[in-house]
């Protein structure tokens, strides 16, 4: 009787969260569509346009819809992450990468909590910028909030979290290959170096082919491993906040590994066995980066913007101080494994 009354209550729940639903979508294409023709990233178009239409998200027809957007739909985008690697592109390069790639990973993410506390924010700020910076950038900030405790202020860290590091993305894609070419990196180096540095996906991608394509294709496929870095992160920050509700008492501990998390992991491994066409991998890629634009699209919507413009300069120094030392530690650990 109970499943009955649910599945009948879905066509009321539908029509609840269409309007919000539908107000992200437009907000999604909309940054689509200007990110192709300006070159600027999505994520940024998204949320500068989710925070315009920040007025949708007070009550009223949207809010159902925006929260919806912001929470479930962030999740299953970042599952679908998944289909964007296989096993057999991390063991093609062989265990020099992923040795960098663990490094690098894990010291970012580690300095970066320590001096998080040391500037007197939070430590979980710093697990929260530091994985965007070390993982795959506004993707790895979604995912790693949605595994993070409430908080009244964990929007706004996140938004600011994607706004900074789409930013510094951008920024590196245009001065990261001038780097490599400078340092005199060969192609396997220099696409090395690029992967395990610039933060986003797509900047990755556009920086490496800029050389060469035996440096984007290698590029790529570190980016990716960064990107499988993921889950183990995630599953660290759940950790985190199930020892903080422990300690702390009451409220309901959250799953050691969150859903979101296991369906990365196994539409990595369907992916990785060959089981689904090229064409259909692809298919789900590309709706993991529109669920995802649409997801902080919403976000954008619930945040306040002079609230975000309150954070004064250190959450700032915090994450250019985390690039920088990312671009040292793999430049360093190249010449050592080399």
């Amino acid at each position: 009787m109970s499943t009955a009354l649910s599945i009948a209550a879905w066509p009321q729940a539908a029509r609840t969260l269409f309007p919000g639903v539908l107000a992200c979508a437009v907000v999604a294409a909309a940054a689509t569509f200007l990110s192709e023709h300006y070159g600027a990233p999505v994520m940024l178009f998204a949320l500068l346009l989710g925070l315009a239409m920040n007025f949708l998200s007070g009550d009223g027809p949207c809010q159902p819809g925006i929260e919806f957007t912001a929470r479930t739909v962030l999740r299953v985008g970042v599952a679908l992450l998944g289909l964007r690697i296989t096993l057999g592109q991390v063991a093609e390069l062989g265990w020099q990468p992923l040795v960098i790639v663990v490094i690098a990973v894990v010291l970012t993410i580690g300095v970066s909590m320590a001096v998080a506390r040391l500037m007197g924010f939070q430590s979980l700020f710093g697990l929260l910028s530091g994985g965007a910076t070390a993982i795959c950038g506004a993707s790895a900030a979604l995912a790693l909030a949605a595994a993070l405790p409430n908080h009244p202020l964990k929007e706004r860290a996140t938004l600011f979290t994607v706004i900074g590091v789409s930013a510094l993305s951008t920024l590196a894609m245009i001065v990261y290959p001038m780097l490599a070419r400078g340092l005199g990196l060969d192609p396997l180096a220099a696409g090395v170096f690029l992967g395990a540095t610039i933060h986003d996906v797509a900047q990755v991608v556009g920086a490496g082919y800029s050389l060469s394509t035996q440096t984007g294709d290698v590029a790529t496929v570190v980016k990716l491993m960064r990107v499988a870095m993921l889950v183990p992160v995630v599953v660290f920050a759940v950790m985190l906040t199930r020892s903080r509700v422990a300690r702390e008492g009451g409220g309901k501990r959250p799953p050691l590994l969150p859903g979101f998390a296991v369906g990365f992991v196994v539409l990595m491994l369907v992916h990785s066995s060959g089981w689904l066409s090229g064409s259909l991998a692809k298919s789900g890629s590309d709706l993991s980066r529109w669920l995802l634009v649409a997801a902080i699209a919403g976000i954008g919507m619930k945040t306040q913007l002079k609230e975000l413009a309150s954070v004064g300069l250190k959450p700032v120094l915090l994450m250019v101080g985390e690039t920088v030392f990312l671009v040292a530690l793999v430049l360093a650990l190249q010449r050592a494994l080399t």
